[in-house]
C-alpha cells in the first residue's frame, strides 16, 4: 500500500463521526450514539432536487460520495474515490458547529494512494451549495450541473486528479423513496444515488499523468443516528453490470445477531427495484491479511430475485483506508452471472 497520509479517511460516510462524538459513542465510528434533537429521517420526506444536493444542518451526519472505475488507454484498471463529509456538534445549524473532512484516493493493481483534508464551518473553507452546486474542502472541489456536467478534483503530497463527470441516467432513489432503513430497530437515513455517471479526465500518479475514461457513482446520504448502538460496521457494493442493470447492498454487521441487509436492483433505464431486509446475500471468500487485519477482499453475492449470482474480487486487495477511521475501500471485478465492475467499502474490521 502507498498511504500518502498516514492517517487518512472511511465510507459509506463514516469518519464523520469522529471528534465531534464523545468517547462513549455507540456503534461503527459512533453512529449509534443517539442524537437528542438532532432531526430524524422521515419515511414521508419527499426528496426534492436541486435542494436536497445540499446540506442538511438539522442532521448530524452527511456525506457526499464519488466512485469511480477507470482504465486508461492501454486497458489499464483504476480505482478513484472522493468524499466530503459532515457532521455537527450541536443541532442549532450554526456553520462554526460544522466539521468538515474529506478523502481521496486512487488505486491502481499495485499501489493504492489515499489522503485527507479537515476543515471547520464557518471558516470558509469547505461547504457545499446546491445552486449552483458546488461541494468543496480547500482547493477540492465537485462543481457544475449534476444533472449534466460537473468537474472533479484533488490533490496530495504525490497524486491527484482532474475528471469530468456527465450525467447519463436519472438519480436513483433507493429503500422507500429515499428512505433507507439500515437496522431491525429502526434506524435510518435519506439516500440517493446517481448511478449513471460517465468519467474523463487526467490521474496525476508518481510515474506521470494518465489519461483515463470510465463510469462512476455519486451517493448521497444524511441522518442522524443511521445504525443502532450493536452495529459494528458494514460491507458496502456498488455493482455495474455489461448489461446496464446495476446493484446498490449492504450487509450492517452486528455484536450479536445476524447481519442486517439491504439492496436496490437498478434498471438499465434507472427503475430501482428495492429487495426490502435480508437480501442480498453477501458471504466473504476467503479473509487475506490486510493491514494486520483479516479482511475479506472476495465476496460472493445472490439475489435469486434477480437470478444474480456472481463473485466480486478486489483489484488490488491492498487498498486499505489509513485514515482517522480506518476502513478498507476499492474497486472490484465481477463475474458469475453477470459480468461487470463495481466498488466495494468495509468498515468495523
Amino acid at each position: 500500500m502507498n498511504a500518502d497520509v498516514p492517517r487518512a479517511r472511511p465510507l459509506l460516510a463514516l469518519a464523520l463521526a469522529l471528534s465531534p462524538l464523545p468517547a462513549t459513542a455507540q456503534g461503527f465510528a459512533g453512529l449509534g450514539t443517539e442524537a437528542s434533537g438532532f432531526a430524524l429521517p422521515d419515511p414521508a420526506t419527499v426528496l426534492a432536487f436541486p435542494q436536497d444536493h445540499g446540506a442538511h444542518p438539522d442532521f448530524r451526519i452527511e456525506w457526499w460520495y464519488i466512485t469511480a472505475n477507470l482504465r486508461s488507454e492501454d486497458g489499464t484498471p483504476y480505482g478513484l474515490q472522493w468524499t466530503l463529509f459532515r457532521s455537527a456538534l450541536t443541532p442549532d445549524g450554526a456553520e462554526a458547529s460544522q466539521l468538515w473532512m474529506a478523502h481521496a484516493a486512487v488505486t491502481t493493481p499495485d499501489a493504492h494512494h489515499v489522503t485527507e483534508r479537515l476543515a471547520r464551518g464557518g471558516t470558509g473553507q469547505a461547504g457545499v451549495t446546491p445552486t449552483p452546486f458546488e461541494a468543496f474542502i480547500d482547493e477540492w472541489t465537485l462543481a457544475g450541473d449534476l444533472s449534466a456536467t460537473t468537474t472533479l478534483t484533488a490533490q496530495g503530497p504525490n497524486f491527484g486528479y482532474d475528471m469530468t463527470l456527465t450525467a447519463q441516467g436519472p438519480i436513483v432513489l433507493q429503500g422507500d423513496e429515499g428512505y433507507s432503513v439500515k437496522s431491525p430497530e429502526g434506524q435510518a437515513s435519506h439516500y440517493y444515488s446517481m448511478p449513471f455517471l460517465a468519467i474523463e479526465g487526467t490521474l496525476h500518479l508518481p510515474e506521470g499523468d494518465i489519461p483515463v475514461t470510465g463510469t462512476a457513482w455519486l451517493d448521497r446520504e444524511w441522518s442522524s443516528q443511521p445504525l443502532a448502538d450493536r452495529q459494528t460496521g458494514w460491507d458496502w457494493f456498488s455493482l455495474s453490470f455489461d448489461t446496464g442493470e446495476k446493484l446498490m447492498g449492504f450487509r450492517l454487521n452486528a455484536a450479536e445477531g445476524e447481519p442486517f441487509t439491504s439492496a436496490t436492483w437498478i434498471a438499465p433505464d434507472g427503475t430501482p427495484t428495492p429487495s426490502g431486509p435480508g437480501h442480498p446475500t453477501a458471504d466473504p471468500q476467503g479473509p487475506p491479511q490486510v493491514a494486520d487485519r483479516d479482511i475479506p477482499t472476495e465476496w460472493r453475492v445472490t439475489l435469486p430475485a434477480q437470478n444474480l449470482d456472481v463473485t466480486i474480487d478486489a483489484l488490488n486487495p491492498t487498498a486499505w483506508m489509513d485514515t482517522t477511521v480506518p476502513y478498507w475501500e476499492g474497486p472490484v471485478t465481477v463475474t458469475g452471472t453477470h459480468q461487470g465492475v463495481g466498488y466495494l467499502e468495509m468498515t468495523g474490521y
